[in-house]
Order: structure tokens, then C-alpha cells, then sequence
């Protein structure tokens, strides 16, 4: 079987998302990188492109160039998907342009850098029916996948309780810098949005939430904190959610939590029982019940589903991290554009990443309004 060709927008340089993308399309052995354009400035991008191993004839100037080129190709050799690694607000224009030119594609979240272009987006995708991944990396562990179904048959029964923490710490030692907190896209609303903290690790917590439940949360509540007047973007917020009048909980996320580096942790309490989950201990799901011991499961186990065992690369005690989740999600593109069956829940979609939108500007307008309960 051919490989799928891929193209690469942004991640060039010592990027985190860059590397992440790029091991994860090899894992499945399904993509070629042909080309792409990593960096605005040429030198740099032609530099990275020899730098990791790829022929120069398809390194682009710029984006548009990339379009144009491509679209001289022959079906047999243009691109077939692109993935779009760039800063919030070159995600739309992107997007837009490759979905008006019949590419697949893959997106780093946010989606877009509001919920009105992230409909715009999906309105465009029904039309060509292209496959679009928008990264919401956790979804793809192996274990968030047993959490799933086991929550879908009925495992923990009706849920009744969430409670969702995403906890970093990186932004402290320049939030308190007026110099240094002006020089950071994700606190530049021209490049991130109406929102930092909410915008990159809020939406993750949200997404995961709906994503493991199958529940649509309903209403939401926010109180955000900016913690200096002239700082325009949220670096930490406390959200109240809804699923319904007896099912609520809470989803806590932080840029300012002095000395956590990627704390997200999921509990979810059902009236048969619960789960833990934590990403910096990625291969390890807890099972709580009232009348039994604390049962641990791990992946890679005969007694995990399907859909999990898919997905885990390695024979059960050696760990799988978080290129492995990328890689999961990678592979869901691959099937969708060879017309293999997929799981549910095999990638993100493009109406997953607009219900993100949606999350985010709810949130930051319950804010602003003075912490009032909003519809989602």
C-alpha cells in the first residue's frame, strides 16, 4: 500500500509540536513527508528541511506558494493531507484555503480563533467530505480508549460526577515580567485569541470530557483570572459545568501553578463506580467501585477492548507516551482517508474542535458578564 503524502505547515526548529507531528506520522508506517513549509523564513526553513533528512524541490516559501505548487501535481503526487503546526490565528486562513483545494487535514487546536470562523470551517468540509483532525493529543493513549468504552457499556453506570484538572506552571516566571509577557504569542490576543490558558489547556479538559462520557455539557459557569490589569488573556480559570440538572462538575485549568509541569487529571464518578486518569502517569487507569479493591488496569492486556488494543504498540509493561496518543490519532486520519473502518472516536473531528470554539467563547463571555450560567 502507498504511503499517504503529508505536508507541514509550522513545527519547524525545536518546535514541541513539530517533533510530536513528525514521529507520529511514521509510527503506523501510513505517511511520507514531502515537503511543507517550516518556518517564514527561508534560510531557516530550507536549513530545518535538510536538517531533518527531506528533499528541498517541495520546501515552500510560503503557504500560498505550497497551494499553488501542489496544485500544478498530478493526483498521484500532490499532497494528500496537510497538517497546520502554526501559532492560533494562521489556524482559519489555512484551514480554509486547504479545504477550499480538496486537501485532508490535520490541526493543531485551538481550531480556530473563533467559534464563527471554526462553523465556517465545518460548513466547508461537509461540501468535499475531506478528512479533518483537529490534535486534541489525549484522546489517543490506549488507556483514555479502554476509559471510553468501559464508560459506554456501562462500567461505572450513570455518571453523576466530573471532575477535570489540567495544571501547568510555565507561564509564572513571565507573567510577573510586563517585558517578558509581551513578547509570548499565547498572551498576544492578535495571535492566540480571546483566550490563553482556556484557549490552549482548557479546551483539552473539555474535549476529553465529551470525549470519554459521550455527554454534551450543557451550561457553564467561569470565573477567569488574569492576575495583572494590562494582561488581556486568562492564565488560569475555575469553570462550572452542566450536563443536566443532576449531572454537574467542574473543569480547573492553570498556567500559573507554580512548579506543575503537565498536570491533567480526570475523575469521573458514576452511581457504579468511577475512574482516575492521569497524563504524567499515561499507562495506568483506576477503577473504583464501593465493594471491591482499587483494580489498576494497564495497556497492552488481553482484557482491555478492542479499540484499545488497536491502538497499543508495544507488548503490555513497556509504556506508551504521548507520541504514541499522537500517533493513535495519526492512524485514525490514515484509515479515514483509505476507507477503513474506523472506531468511534478514532480522531478528533472538525465538529469536535468547533464545539471548542464554542466552549471557549462561552466561557470567556460568562466571564465577562460576571460569572452568570451561559447555554453552550
Amino acid at each position: 500500500m502507498n504511503k499517504i503524502r503529508l505536508g507541514i505547515v509550522g513545527g519547524g526548529g525545536d518546535s514541541l509540536i513539530g517533533v510530536l507531528h513528525r514521529v507520529a506520522s511514521q509510527m503506523f508506517d501510513s505517511y511520507e513527508i514531502v515537503g511543507g513549509v517550516f518556518n517564514p523564513n527561508w534560510e531557516e526553513n530550507i536549513g530545518f528541511a535538510k536538517e531533518i533528512g527531506l528533499k528541498t524541490d517541495r520546501i515552500y516559501k510560503d503557504f500560498d506558494t505550497l497551494i499553488e505548487e501542489e496544485n500544478k501535481k498530478s493526483k498521484d503526487e500532490r499532497m494528500q493531507v496537510v497538517s497546520v503546526l502554526t501559532p492560533n490565528f494562521l489556524h482559519y486562513p489555512m484551514a480554509k484555503k486547504l479545504l477550499e483545494n480538496n486537501f485532508n487535514v490535520i490541526c493543531e487546536k485551538p481550531l480556530t480563533t473563533s467559534y464563527e470562523e471554526a462553523v465556517e470551517l465545518q460548513e466547508l468540509q461537509k461540501k468535499n467530505n475531506t478528512a479533518f483532525a483537529v490534535t486534541y493529543t489525549y484522546t489517543g493513549y490506549p488507556i483514555v480508549r479502554q476509559m471510553k468504552d468501559m464508560i459506554k457499556n456501562g462500567l461505572i453506570g450513570k455518571v453523576q460526577k466530573v471532575d477535570m484538572q489540567y495544571y501547568q506552571g510555565w507561564i509564572n516566571p513571565i507573567i510577573h515580567d510586563k517585558s517578558l509577557r509581551n513578547s509570548v504569542w499565547r498572551l498576544d490576543p492578535k495571535k492566540a485569541g480571546i483566550s490563553s490558558c482556556i484557549g490552549d489547556i482548557g479546551t483539552h479538559a473539555y474535549h476529553m470530557l465529551e470525549y470519554i462520557t459521550d455527554m454534551k455539557v450543557k451550561e457553564v459557569l467561569a470565573d477567569l483570572n488574569h492576575l495583572y490589569d494590562d494582561n488581556e488573556l486568562d492564565v488560569d480559570g475555575t469553570i462550572l459545568i452542566r450536563f443536566s440538572d443532576h449531572i454537574k462538575g467542574v473543569i480547573r485549568a492553570s498556567q500559573i501553578a507554580t512548579g506543575e509541569e503537565n498536570n491533567f487529571t480526570i475523575a469521573i464518578y458514576g452511581d457504579k463506580g468511577g475512574f482516575r486518569w492521569e497524563q504524567e502517569n499515561p499507562n495506568y487507569l483506576y477503577h473504583l467501585t464501593s465493594d471491591k479493591p482499587l483494580q489498576v488496569l494497564k495497556p497492552g492486556n488481553p482484557y482491555l477492548s478492542e479499540f484499545s488494543l488497536q491502538d497499543t504498540k508495544l507488548p503490555a509493561g513497556h509504556p506508551e507516551g504521548i507520541f504514541d496518543s499522537m500517533g493513535n490519532i495519526y492512524n485514525g486520519v490514515a484509515r479515514k482517508i483509505r476507507g477503513i473502518k474506523n472506531f468511534d472516536g478514532g480522531f478528533p473531528t472538525l465538529e469536535e474542535g468547533v464545539r471548542g470554539m464554542k466552549f471557549i467563547e462561552k466561557v470567556v463571555e460568562s466571564d465577562a458578564k460576571g460569572n452568570i450560567w451561559l447555554k453552550l
